[in-house]
């Protein structure tokens, strides 16, 4: 195993920072808000300890590729005068990063293609807005796969993104980049986007939290493919957040959920509260195979025990139900969909579908989301993979979907079928929360898949709470 520095660097940032324990490189957003409110540590000094640590860390791994510290260090001045004079917010003050694909005014939004680069970005993402809004200091943007298309982050732009537990494995994709920095300790909190698991294989293969909220639930406008005018919503694509904690999880939802320009003039957010307050009463469905994509035995086994750690406190645990949906006919529905959407303006796209078959999909998809509201009227969550391996080493050159092949358990698999564990909650537009819990033989993070009934994000999220 090719072990990064970065655990070495964390140990001396938590020497320096004995005084007032808070080791910087570890702590939550939530600590971090709350040490910034009690005057323990100013904004300026979060925001230079981070920019220490991705000068000290990022040569190695390459996770934040755009770097914009002048004037992240401009925003904590103004969040420590803010704070000076009591000011607070729900961020305000904590140094963070977004993905590469988020505009930011000023900075290049290419997705990792090379024509992007000159571009000019003049107005800031929904998304960037609200965090800045909330009083978030953005260092800067992290790397993605090329065009945000697989589950490693390497483009002819920034290069190859190296996972901060082991170099010589990928950190995920597309948001690898996003979850390498929290990981290695760079920042306590991150935004991704997610239509083929780009936040939650990210947060596996890392050991860090992720959540793909409902579709809708978050805006998207300023996440718009390079060049592209603001695209319309898109029914399946989300973005979201990647953190430390299920709790920083909770507090991103709350910063950036809601309606966006025409709609905020009428609707209103209200997300319905966590279906239990604890474990105990927590009815889980487990699902630790799927027809359409192999899973390792070290990934079910993780599956397993934590269905059986939520059954010893108190939940209901069950292991197959006739509510669950075909999942072969579910799978062959997304990558439909995912094709027509992720092609959409290729320049080597394949012939389009017409009007009438896209309007068929989104019928079956109004039945399948039937056919989960029936199931979650028996069960609060299902627990299941994110991906069938722990973090891969890295496959060079360009992938290919039709050929490229993966190893699971020493059996030769498509590496395109893993698309089936994203699909699983993508499909319906359903919450998912990626929570760490458990290691390989070879010391990799696992992560477990709770996804749960659509715009119930605080169901998942509390259940990943309770894993921590």
């Amino acid at each position: 195993m090719q072990l990064s520095k970065f655990g070495q660097a964390r140990a001396a940032h938590a020497d320096h920072n004995e005084a007032m324990n808070l080791d910087y490189a570890t702590a939550t957003a939530t600590q971090l808000v709350d040490a910034l409110a009690t005057r323990q540590v100013g904004a300026l000094e979060l925001c230079d300890a981070a920019i220490a640590r991705i000068e000290a860390l990022d040569g190695e791994i390459n996770a934040v590729v755009v770097r914009d510290f002048e004037r992240a260090r401009e925003q904590a001045r103004a969040a420590d005068v803010a704070l000076g004079k009591g000011a607070r917010g729900a961020l305000l003050g904590v140094p963070m990063t977004v993905k590469e694909s988020f505009n930011v005014a000023g900075l290049p939004t290419t997705w990792g293609l090379e024509f992007a680069k000159q571009i000019p970005v003049k107005q800031d993402a929904v998304a960037v807005s609200r965090l800045k809004a909330a009083g978030a200091v953005i260092l800067g943007k992290t790397n993605v796969a090329l065009a945000l298309g697989e589950w490693q982050s390497v483009n002819p732009v920034y290069g190859r993104t190296l996972n901060p537990l082991d170099t010589s494995r990928s950190p995920g994709g597309s948001s690898g980049g996003a979850a390498a920095a929290v990981a290695s300790g760079m920042v306590p909190l991150e935004v991704g986007s997610d239509i083929g698991g780009s936040i939650r294989v990210p947060a596996h293969f890392c050991g860090v939290y992720g959540h793909k909220p409902s579709v809708g639930l978050l805006p998207g406008r300023g996440h718009d493919f390079p060049g592209a005018a603001s695209a319309v919503a898109d029914v399946i694509a989300v973005i979201g957040p990647l953190a430390r904690s299920a709790d920083d999880i909770e507090r991103a939802l709350d910063v950036l959920a809601g309606p966006d320009v025409d709609d905020a003039a009428a609707w209103c957010l209200e997300l319905p509260p966590a279906r239990h307050a604890q474990p105990s009463g927590l009815r889980v469905l487990v699902m630790t195979t799927h027809p359409c994509a192999s899973v390792s035995a070290e990934v079910q086994a993780a599956v397993e025990a934590t269905a059986q750690r939520l059954a010893r406190a108190g939940a209901q645990v069950s292991h197959g139900s006739d509510l669950l949906p075909d999942l072969e006919a579910m799978h062959k529905m997304y990558a439909a969909m995912l094709k027509a959407v992720v092609t959409r303006g290729a320049p080597d796209a394949p012939p389009s579908i017409s009007a009438h078959e896209w309007f068929t999909m989104l019928d079956r998809r109004a039945q399948l989301r039937v056919t989960w509201r029936k199931l979650f009227e028996s069960f609060d969550v299902v627990l299941c993979p994110p991906f069938g391996t722990a973090a891969f080493p890295h496959i060079p050159g360009p992938i290919d979907w039709n050929t490229t092949m993966l190893s699971i358990d020493g059996a030769s698999t498509r590496y395109h079928e893993q698309l089936a564990w994203a699909g699983a909650a993508t499909t319906a537009g359903l919450p998912a929360t990626v929570a760490p819990v458990g290691k390989s033989a070879e010391g990799m993070p696992i992560g477990v898949q709770i996804i749960g009934p659509l715009l119930e994000d605080r169901t998942t999220v509390a259940v990943a709470r309770w894993l921590q």
